[in-house]
């Protein structure tokens, strides 16, 4: 997916198609600070899934506080349709699924955009990535072909190394006797680490054990935060800030998951004094 999604993009940048659609996003990567070109790499992540994305973003010439700003959006808000289906199976609305993702993804992402560069400083690779100018579309192809490769050959480390972890966690005699007795905090721990697939896979089975208000905040919580150092060192390949995206999205998890489950609780107040 990543080499021909990347060959793509430096082709839409050659012939500057780009400048044809970027108005529809304009305004969103604006508000962001992003560069107008990002707006593929948004849309694929939010439709399709990060690597997606990152074969889009690549070859942009961006800071390490602009690959941070797009981690942590994307972080967020990426691979909509197969999660939210997911989220689903847990009595999680879609309207909730993708309501909360777009609109909390682009306010912590643009919260962390008012912060200095200094909080995002980092080292930046994708330098190796940027943009040439080249006469002829035969020069651009080998280029593209040549940094498509190297970027799939660290996304493939990277990944190989994940998922020898994971496996690893997943076998853990911990992990497969609290599966048993299933817990909120156990629910978030696999799912922050895990993702969403892992960790609300374990919760479907188990959903009918665990209070509503309760599978809200699980839910809730792990649509703002999930697979955490995955997705994250996506983007610190490029010279998103490990600590900060971090940071900021477990916080604002934290703080969305509580307020949020509040409300709903009072919403629902009227339910829990007709059972009682």
């Amino acid at each position: 997916m990543i080499i021909p999604i990347y060959i793509l993009a430096d082709i839409l940048y050659f012939y500057n198609v780009l400048s044809y659609i970027s108005f529809l996003v304009e305004p969103f990567t604006s508000f962001l600070g992003l560069p107008e070109q990002s707006s593929l790499a948004i849309i694929s992540g939010i439709f399709l899934n990060l690597y997606a994305a990152v074969a889009f973003a690549a070859p942009l010439d961006m800071d390490s506080k602009q690959w941070s700003v797009l981690a942590i959006f994307l972080g967020v808000c990426h691979s909509m349709i197969v999660e939210s289906s997911i989220m689903k199976k847990l009595n999680i609305s879609l309207f909730y699924s993708y309501s909360l993702r777009v609109f909390g993804g682009f306010f912590i992402a643009y919260l962390a955009s008012l912060l200095p560069s200094y909080f995002f400083d980092g080292v930046v690779s994708s330098h190796s990535f940027k943009q040439e100018n080249f006469e002829l579309i035969s020069d651009l192809l080998i280029n593209s072909l040549f940094n498509a490769s190297i970027l799939a050959c660290k996304i493939i480390a990277l990944i190989v190394v994940l998922i020898f972890i994971m496996d690893f966690i997943k076998n853990l005699n911990f992990i497969k006797q609290s599966k048993k007795n299933i817990s909120k905090s156990f629910s978030i721990i696999v799912g922050v680490f895990l993702g969403i697939t892992y960790g609300a896979g374990i919760l479907i089975n188990e959903a009918n054990h665990l209070k509503k208000d309760d599978l809200f905040f699980i839910s809730t919580f792990l649509m703002i935060c999930h697979a955490i150092i995955e997705d994250t060192l996506l983007f610190v390949l490029f010279g998103a800030n490990f600590t900060v995206v971090i940071t900021i999205r477990t916080f604002f998890a934290i703080v969305i998951a509580y307020l949020f489950t509040m409300i709903y609780k009072k919403i629902n107040k009227g339910d829990y004094v007709n059972r009682a």
